[in-house]
């Protein structure tokens, strides 16, 4: 039996856009639908009332960088991560979305924990939306989550099950498949500006300006350690600035953003092999020996010592 090889990115962009004089000339039509079902397959997934182990990967063990954005959709139990810095408690009739690189730190869940959701990588977006991307996926929310009314809910659920169905049909056309996830998407992006401008509408200006400094210490902290950036981002001075977090949140600026740092190194430490020396680089410390420093003073323990254990 002849051997199918992968699409690359390129060569899937070619066939969606009907340009097959760009791809192996031996291949037949059917042949080139099955790579592009497989390239979809690999870098879209669809899930549906699985496990709790299932339903949020392995977000139940160490703190992780999540490579790809995800929406979800509880229909039963609860969880309680903390997600980019903020603690989170999402529970059923909520839609939860993550954006690709979201930190997740450990968390505790109920047994019934079920629900249905995607999860894509950034090639498979960039298809799914040539023309641009909706604004809850372009980038600038790492994280949100909201209840759907019992409507939404449905909505949702009939776009996701037709997705889903289609997934698991290989005489799909992947443009179809493309398609669809694109529209459950857009779907979802339309309620969370509904929901978003009904949110801000009750939010006092101190705690919008909270919400604004979080989310750029979620984005910018492995580069700027400073609050001198925050403040200049915020266009308000350091200490008008410090001093309206600790009001908010009862926590200090400076505290915040130490804590998006540590917890960053800790990710790199557990689930990649670079070196102390790499990782102070790539953070956007001096020296390896201040970066090591910062880390004892920080968590009490060594990196080495955090690795190995």
């Amino acid at each position: 039996m002849k051997k199918i090889k992968q699409f690359n990115l390129s060569q899937l962009n070619a066939f969606l856009n009907g340009n097959n004089r760009f791809i192996d000339t031996d291949l037949s039509q059917n042949d080139r639908e099955q790579m592009a079902s497989d390239y979809i397959s690999e870098h879209l997934l669809v899930v549906r009332n699985p496990p709790v182990n299932r339903l949020l990967s392995r977000l139940t063990g160490d703190t992780l960088v999540i490579p790809e954005m995800r929406v979800l959709i509880l229909t039963q139990g609860s969880v309680n991560p903390v997600v980019n810095l903020t603690q989170r408690h999402y529970e059923a009739g909520q839609l939860v979305f993550m954006s690709h690189n979201s930190i997740v730190q450990p968390m505790d869940s109920s047994d019934d924990l079920r629900g249905f959701g995607l999860s894509l990588t950034d090639e498979i977006a960039g298809l799914a939306f040539p023309a641009g991307m909706p604004k809850l996926f372009d980038g600038h929310v790492r994280d949100c989550n909201f209840m759907l009314t019992t409507e939404e809910m449905q909505q949702v659920e009939d776009i996701h099950s037709l997705l889903y169905n289609l997934m698991h049909d290989r005489q799909s056309a992947p443009q179809v498949v493309l398609s669809l996830a694109a529209a459950f998407l857009w779907q979802v992006d339309s309620l969370w500006s509904r929901h978003e401008s009904e949110t801000l509408g009750s939010l006092s200006r101190e705690q919008r300006i909270f919400t604004d400094f979080i989310q750029l210490v979620s984005c910018y902290a492995t580069q700027e350690h400073n609050i001198d950036f925050y403040a200049r981002r915020l266009f308000l001075s350091p200490r008008y600035m410090s001093t309206l977090v600790k009001q908010v949140s009862g926590k200090a600026a400076k505290q915040w953003i130490d804590d998006a740092i540590v917890t960053r190194i800790k990710v790199e430490l557990r689930h990649t092999d670079k070196s102390a020396a790499q990782i102070a680089d790539e953070m956007n410390f001096p020296n390896p020996s201040f970066f090591c420093k910062y880390f004892k003073r920080m968590t009490g323990t060594t990196t080495q010592a955090y690795r190995a254990g």
